[in-house]
């Protein structure tokens, strides 16, 4: 069921956005070559609490029947797509890591994803990071009233795909509020289903992953991390965006 978010559910969501992008803030100062993506999960974690949050990914079940999520972020590095678990192994100049972090306050939830250079990265990768953080923004040109989420979904994919890329489709966009998904379902691609026409109050995840190479991924054994087929680099970048009876507001910046 799609729910239509009041004034005050906005302004808590406006609220737990605040707290995930001041995390993404603190990822931004820290992030360089040789700090490793624990170290990062714990910066992440602390701001998350010192503003009141919890950690949305922490504790998430496993879909695959796997251990529970044990981190506060998803640090996902080169050809990881989603869902990397924080590890020790220091990160690397020229090295990408996509990071996502969720964050819960009163109840509803932020989430958002950015792509990071790690010192001097390849024109290649920069170029991805871009194309991927700008599929975004002609997504959301589309989450307007009366708009439906396959006209979201196209303007994605066609932006992606002109600049010789693909969209992953086995993981898509969501909706959100009090559960971290909810519906509807927010592809990356065009599907024959036109989706749900868009009304003032929804909220939605819209969260472009690009593949450098083909649309198609694994999984690997830990049974989160989500790699690309090809071993070539993904990129991720997304936000929580409310529907308004104007411009589309975005909840995590």
């Amino acid at each position: 069921m799609i729910t239509i978010k009041s004034q005050r559910e906005l302004d808590l969501m406006r609220k737990a956005g605040y707290i995930v992008a001041r995390a993404h803030q603190r990822i931004q100062e820290l992030i360089a070559p040789g700090i490793t993506t624990k170290e990062l999960n714990k910066a992440a974690e602390e701001v998350i609490l010192n503003l009141g949050g919890i950690p949305s990914f922490k504790g998430v079940p496993n879909p695959y029947g796997g251990v529970d999520f044990p981190a506060s972020i998803c640090a996902s590095v080169n050809h990881e797509v989603i869902h990397g678990i924080p590890n020790d192994i220091p990160l690397k100049e020229g090295d990408i890591v996509s990071i996502d972090i969720g964050a819960i306050y009163n109840g509803y939830h932020g989430d958002a994803a950015r792509t990071y250079e790690v010192g001097a990265v390849s024109p290649e990768a920069k170029r991805l990071i871009t194309v991927t953080r700008e599929s975004f923004f002609k997504g959301i040109e589309m989450a307007r009233e009366g708009k439906r989420i396959r006209d979201i979904s196209r303007a994605i994919q066609q932006y992606v795909e002109e600049n010789g890329y693909s969209v992953v489709r086995d993981f898509v966009g969501h909706g959100i509020g009090t559960e971290m998904h909810e519906e509807p379902q927010i592809p990356n691609f065009v599907t024959r289903e036109r989706g749900p026409r868009l009304q003032k109050g929804m909220t939605l995840a819209i969260e472009p992953m690009v593949n450098e190479g083909h649309w198609a991924v694994d999984v690997l054994s830990n049974k989160w991390t989500v790699v690309t087929k090809d071993g070539k680099l993904s990129a991720h970048y997304e936000n929580t965006v409310a529907v308004t009876e104007n411009e589309p507001e975005i909840l995590t910046e």
